[in-house]
């Protein structure tokens, strides 16, 4: 089964240590593991640190895609910032936007989750006994959550709708506000022309 694995590490360097060692066992018969990516916070938004790619599903081993990528662009991409810079406030006030919002978990788990001080690794992989990554993970102080991977894809794409209709309300009210601007600078001029006319008269 294809899952994604979000794995919270409260030590930095344990995250490395992690993505290290899964590194030398990607493939076993036990899991294959697809595509990890170590991030952090950083300025707000989310820093990749190293990644992985089996080059299973994509052809280019330098560059995070498909399912990893997906997430991770989310995460660092506009609707991540917010919910990282002020997680409980931002939940709240984006699941006014639609029912996009009910689907967020491992972006809100790992938004919450990701602090000053800690990293996550997040894995893709096809595993066929889901006990053995942990068990490699086990000599670390780690967090792991798991979602089944066909939920995270689509939990990617209603997060990119509801990123797009953020940018689009945004868009919207600028041009209210810079015409808002206009009409009351105009307001304001046609006000001083009308006071110079009376003052003259």
């Amino acid at each position: 089964m294809k899952n994604v694995i979000a794995a919270i590490f409260d030590v930095e360097s344990e995250g490395y240590h992690a993505i290290a060692k899964l590194r030398q066992i990607p493939d076993t018969g036990s899991y294959t593991i697809l595509q990890m990516a170590l991030i952090k916070k950083e300025n707000g938004g989310v820093k990749v640190c190293e990644i992985f790619d089996s080059g299973v599903d994509t052809s280019d081993d330098t560059v995070l895609g498909g399912v990893l990528g997906g997430l991770v662009g989310i995460l660092g991409g506009p609707l991540g910032v917010l919910l990282m810079s002020s997680y409980g406030m931002a939940a709240g006030n984006l699941m006014d936007l639609g029912d996009a919002a009910d689907g967020l978990s491992l972006i809100e788990t790992v938004a919450d989750k990701l602090g000053d001080d800690t990293v996550a690794l997040v894995i893709y992989a096809d595993e066929r006994n889901e006990s053995v990554i942990d068990a490699h993970l086990a000599d670390f102080k780690v967090e792991i959550r798991r979602y089944d991977a066909a939920a995270i894809d689509q939990e990617v794409e209603d997060a990119i709708t509801m990123q797009e209709e953020m940018a689009r309300q945004a868009r919207l009210d600028f041009r209210k506000e810079v015409k808002d601007n206009i009409k009351q600078k105009h307001e304001e001029k046609v006000d001083k022309i009308k006071a110079a006319i009376e003052k003259h008269d």
